[in-house]
């Protein structure tokens, strides 16, 4: 049996790293290039926030006037940022 999957080189070649490289914010957030993107495209000012939950906020603030597409793509960062804000500040 052959072994045909693609080349390590060309596997690396197609992945986004810089999609999911953490940015730190003004007040140390930290986020994806991605999330921030998403953030930008609906004028969340994450810069103006002090916590993770503040810029949630921001989204449930907005996502309701969206249409549905806009909602899910929205939804998506939110749940990113909820999930890594609970793993960073729920005391074990």
């Amino acid at each position: 049996m052959i072994n045909q999957d693609p080349p390590l080189k060309d596997l690396l070649s197609v992945i986004d790293f810089e999609k999911n490289k953490f940015h730190k914010t003004k007040h140390n957030l930290f986020l994806t290039t991605y999330e921030m993107n998403i953030l930008d495209k609906y004028h969340i000012r994450y810069n103006n926030c002090h916590t993770a939950k503040e810029i949630l906020q921001e989204i449930e603030h907005i996502i309701l006037d969206l249409e549905q597409a806009q909602q899910e793509e929205l939804d998506q960062v939110g749940m990113s940022i909820a999930e890594r804000d609970y793993y960073q500040n729920t005391k074990k």
